[in-house]
């Protein structure tokens, strides 16, 4: 989704799944706090953000809920993000590691130094508009159980508005864990999630996943707390060709499959309890699967994989799609997340 994740993602992940505290930064540490703590704490990873980052910056100074602080953690920038960063004075936190790691490893080391009640990420080539977290924190405020609240999400690049994420169907409330592993609805820069959900786990950002660390976080979220949301578009996620979710397709069946794993080994039951989710998370990984055979030009093994699952419409309509060049596939996976829910499960 951001430009610090297509940077920094082939780093090799680390084995250790627990929240690190590793590496030497500079910057102030946390016991460095002066005033009053802040009520959102604002994560921004960054690695080689310089063309979007004083865009994004700009956008939590122009919040109408002004409490909140910037935890920027650089994750060895090479370009001018340091100074664009740093030339919006004391209210970025700013954080420079002397290790390039995955960038869920960097989320971790970010988390440590926040001070606020609530985490809100904001990825460094992605606009929040200036509601977003006054509404946000309202929802929290209206009900201690909600563990995160997110926001509906303009896709677009340039000038172009290209979707919404709930423009075909609106997420569920409440304890809604089936529901989120059926559709995955939350942008990662529309999210903030209450301290205490994050602090109630025993590992933040799962470290040996490296492009389904973000969505493991919330259903962990939603086993435990209820989740709530803004309906309306205050988030804006930039989409670009260096994309992580079109260029790294391949690597989502396998950890598809390893999430499904934790899940069965964390919740007792859960094979019996959510048999449906079992099979929809393997008809997933089968999909991801065949979409990056395909992509390197094996469309009859592409063909071979999904054949079992073949009475999906996505499916049906994926298996004509692999008699044509594996060089389409980033137009028509465009195409595929701007379909209706159905068509996408």
């Amino acid at each position: 989704m951001s430009t610090a994740r297509d940077a920094a993602e082939d780093a090799m992940p680390s084995s250790t799944t627990v929240p690190t505290r590793r590496g030497l930064v500079s910057g102030p540490s946390s016991s460095d706090a002066h005033g009053d703590m802040p009520a959102v704490s604002v994560i921004m990873n960054c690695l080689n953000c310089e063309r979007d980052l004083a865009e994004a910056i700009g956008s939590v100074f122009a919040q109408t809920f002004d409490d909140w602080e910037i935890v920027f953690w650089d994750n060895g920038s090479t370009d001018r993000s340091a100074e664009i960063a740093q030339g919006f004075g004391e209210r970025v936190r700013y954080f420079r590691a002397t290790e390039t790691v995955p960038l869920g490893a960097a989320r971790n080391l970010a988390i440590a130094k926040a001070r606020g009640e609530f985490i809100a990420f904001l990825d460094c080539d992605d606009v929040w508009l200036p509601e977003k977290l006054e509404r946000q924190v309202a929802l929290f405020r209206a009900n201690p159980r909600v563990g995160l609240v997110c926001t509906d999400t303009v896709m677009f690049t340039g000038a172009k508005d290209l979707n919404r994420l709930f423009e075909h169907a609106h997420p569920a409330r409440g304890h809604v864990f089936r529901e989120l592993m059926t559709t995955q609805w939350i942008s990662m820069s529309s999210a903030v999630i209450r301290r205490n959900a994050l602090d109630g786990m025993d590992h933040w950002f799962d470290e040996s996943l490296n492009v389904c660390e973000e969505a493991d976080v919330f259903y962990r979220i939603a086993w435990d707390w209820e989740l709530d949301h803004v309906d309306a578009p205050l988030t804006r996620w930039r989409v670009h060709g260096a994309n992580t979710t079109f260029r790294k397709f391949g690597q989502f069946a396998e950890e598809t499959l390893r999430i499904l794993d934790k899940h069965r080994a964390m919740y007792p039951g859960y094979d019996e309890r959510y048999a449906d989710l079992v099979a929809l998370l393997r008809r997933r990984a089968a999909f991801q699967r065949a979409v990056a055979l395909w992509r390197e030009g094996r469309g009859a093994e592409a063909r071979a994989t999904i054949a079992p699952f073949d009475a999906s419409p996505k499916f049906r309509l994926f298996r004509l799609a692999t008699y044509l060049p594996g060089a389409l596939f980033d137009p028509l996976a465009r195409l595929y997340f701007a379909l209706p829910a159905f068509l996408r499960r």
